[in-house]
């Protein structure tokens, strides 16, 4: 009994550790109403939290673990991953130690940190549930690798981070990606997303200006196309790249770039933000025919995110 006390100590003494490490590098985010959220702050002057936190873009202000309020300003916000990046004055506080969340596997102990105020960081603790590959979830932003854990997103814990026991940071808890489940934004999402905010703002994705329906070929079609299904033009806006292109209303689209977009996911897991000024090739059905046809892939507009 005395070994399993001593081991038991051990354990706790080495999560308190790790809370003490991870939350160094921690803020409270003052940009909503009444209940702050948690920043990590990734790297010197920039601050990552989640978008779902960031109620106003002006007059944002943070708390360091000393206690301090200094002003920060909203480099950038991207809904479809959940992420914003906040600027503040260099040398504010220690850069977090980022971990490598393929190490993590179900049953590894972790914990889920916030800081809402001067009084020092907050602690939930719980295990890995679940890990997988990439996954786009509802709010159509691809994420780079599954990492759930059964660790309760208590209010304010939004945007803080997912902790190892040795205080590594392995990403960003948000609530807000899966709605019944504490998932957590990993590293490399992260960092691809923050780079693209730092350098224009917002994250860019491409565009072709169409709406469009899923639909499935008949099985005659699927035999000669060998392709399963493909989306259905209902209708163009003007001077976009499909209407510049030349395709039609009713036109069915079976693949891009040699990729087949049967669904919306295969679509958007082509039109990233890489493809756009690029030509790619679609190919159609049209009035029952194969066709092809090369678009110049666009930038999505900001004030119309939600159509490819």
């Amino acid at each position: 009994m005395t070994d399993d006390r001593t081991t038991l100590a051990m354990l706790s003494e080495q999560l308190a550790d790790a809370v003490a490490t991870a939350g160094a590098a921690l803020v409270a985010v003052h940009a909503r109403p009444r209940l702050p959220s948690t920043g990590v702050h990734w790297k010197d002057g920039v601050v990552v939290t989640t978008e779902g936190t960031i109620r106003r873009e002006d007059d944002i202000e943070v708390t360091l673990p000393d206690g301090r309020h200094i002003p920060a300003t909203l480099a950038g916000r991207d809904r479809g991953t959940d992420l914003a990046v906040l600027r503040i004055a260099s040398g504010s506080l220690p850069v977090a130690t980022l971990g490598d969340p393929a190490t993590l596997r179900p049953g590894h102990l972790v914990l889920a940190l916030a800081r809402l105020d001067a009084g020092g960081p907050r602690a939930a603790f719980g295990a890995v549930s679940a890990t997988g590959g990439k996954w786009r979830c509802w709010k159509g932003g691809e994420i780079d690798r599954w990492l759930q854990s059964d660790l309760e997103i208590y209010p304010g814990f939004g945007g803080g981070p997912l902790v190892d026991t040795a205080g590594r940071i392995h990403g960003v808890n948000s609530g807000g990606l899966s709605r019944a489940l504490a998932t957590t934004i990993p590293v490399s999402t992260v960092n691809r997303v923050m780079a693209q905010l730092l350098e224009r703002g917002y994250v860019a994705r491409g565009w072709i200006g169409a709406a469009m329906r899923p639909v499935q070929l008949d099985p005659t079609s699927r035999q000669r196309l060998k392709r399963d299904g493909g989306l259905l033009l209902l209708s163009l806006e003007p001077d976009a790249p499909a209407s510049r292109a030349g395709l039609l209303i009713g036109d069915l689209i079976v693949a891009i770039d040699g990729h087949s977009v049967d669904g919306f996911d295969h679509l958007l897991d082509v039109l990233g933000g890489e493809v756009v000024g690029k030509t790619l090739r679609l190919e159609l059905v049209r009035a029952g025919q194969p066709v092809s046809v090369d678009v110049v892939i666009g930038e999505r507009p900001r004030s119309a995110r939600s159509r490819p």
